[in-house]
């Protein structure tokens, strides 16, 4: 029996004085006599457990401050930018006047069920993360796929800034190849100044690494490594390297999915592009960012790097097998393109193995092991003249001829 129950009846039925009771069970008076009003009113229901939630909360937030931010939240959504709750809290700030933490907003968008708790997700703090010290220190760079609205497939190439996450160079082509990646590149760095190193996953377009058949490097590789950039490449199959470059390209995507107007062109895309990459360097915070400053800001706010690796004795090995055409020649890639390399009609046919040392080349038989030609490579020419055959110079007759 609750000790209200025992109260109420030594009072009401035994008779006994209030005071008297106060003191048997140790209670205050007055709780005593507000235990008689409550039973007078309520009758057996006095005798239920009362909550003790305060009748009013003072730090409670106000209606109106929650119903904006479950307006901000609604139409950073439909607008398709982040929405969460470091993104409200710094709207509020900035353009309301209004600080509220990001914790308070968070629980204001669960009870709301304006978010949706995912249990399986990965929680940030699992991850390791890093960050360039310098702008242009290192550059991000991927491509992705983005769908037009006849049905047309086209390929978007972003270079991003790993320090400060700017969009330095975002484009969109029907089909992104090797010479895009070179020619942006080169675009982007006449604006922006070269980066001290690039860091990409293992596309052909960026390295040909891992390529079936090793042939010359593409465009890209042979610029950085002329102009002392570091090349950084991720491993296979862990795309959290790049995380930047493919996180910006999500927000990207999902910005361009949410405008009115899809775009049926490239043109049209390309403006649409344009539109965002400004509105993400210059407007909108990023969380991950020192007190939320814009890309733009940021990339301003320290000294840039420069390339200042020393590549010069770098060189690229590499052993290519071929069969001699009937013309009497072989070929190689160099660069973008295919060179001929005359070897003689002599050897049409025979299986040989190209020794490739930068523009030094050894062509030897691959049976015998003789060294049928040695050059080095003319990059300016598609064809390769056979030359006199490696070894001492053919003896010459300086006799007298007969008459």
């Amino acid at each position: 029996m609750s000790k209200a129950r025992l109260v109420i009846t030594a009072v009401t039925l035994e008779n006994r004085p209030v005071a008297q009771v106060a003191a048997d069970y140790n209670v205050a008076r007055s709780w005593i006599y507000e235990l008689l009003a409550r039973y007078k009113t309520e009758g057996e229901a006095a005798f239920e457990p009362r909550s003790r939630r305060p009748h009013t909360s003072p730090g409670a937030t106000d209606l109106a401050t929650v119903e904006l931010i479950l307006v901000l939240r609604k139409e950073l959504t439909q607008a398709g930018l982040d929405a969460g709750a470091e993104t409200i809290a710094w709207h509020l700030s900035h353009h309301h006047k209004t600080s509220v933490s990001r914790a308070t907003i968070h629980r204001i968008l669960l009870r709301n069920t304006a978010v949706v708790p995912d249990p399986s997700k990965r929680p940030k703090s699992s991850y390791l993360r890093f960050e360039a010290e310098q702008p242009n220190e290192t550059w991000q760079s991927d491509f992705t796929h983005y769908r037009l609205l006849g049905g047309q497939d086209v390929e978007v190439i972003t270079w991003l800034d790993d320090h400060s996450r700017m969009a330095l160079h975002i484009s969109a082509h029907r089909r992104i190849t090797a010479p895009i990646v070179a020619d942006t590149f080169t675009e982007t760095a006449g604006q922006h100044g070269y980066p001290a190193s690039t860091l990409t996953d293992n596309g052909m377009v960026y390295t040909v690494r891992f390529a079936s058949h090793r042939g010359g490097k593409t465009r890209l590789e042979l610029e950085l490594r002329r102009l002392g950039i570091v090349q950084k490449n991720s491993r296979p199959n862990h795309p959290t390297t790049c995380g930047k470059v493919e996180r910006f390209q999500q927000t990207m995507k999902k910005w361009l999915r949410a405008q009115p107007d899809q775009p049926a062109t490239i043109t049209e895309l390309q403006a649409l592009l344009d539109q965002f990459r400004d509105h993400y360097n210059q407007h909108r915070p990023h969380r991950s960012l020192e007190h939320r400053a814009t890309p733009a800001t940021a990339y301003a706010a320290r000294p840039k790097a420069t390339p200042g690796a020393d590549r010069s004795t770098e060189t690229h090995d590499r052993v290519r097998t071929d069969r001699v055409s009937k013309s009497g020649s072989v070929t190689l890639r160099h660069g973008t393109g295919f060179h001929h390399i005359g070897v003689g009609r002599t050897y049409a046919g025979t299986y040989v193995r190209l020794l490739i040392q930068d523009l030094n080349i050894t062509i030897i038989d691959a049976a015998t092991g003789e060294i049928l030609r040695e050059l080095v490579l003319d990059p300016t020419r598609d064809y390769q003249p056979t030359g006199r055959p490696p070894g001492p110079a053919p003896k010459t007759n300086n006799g007298p001829t007969k008459s």
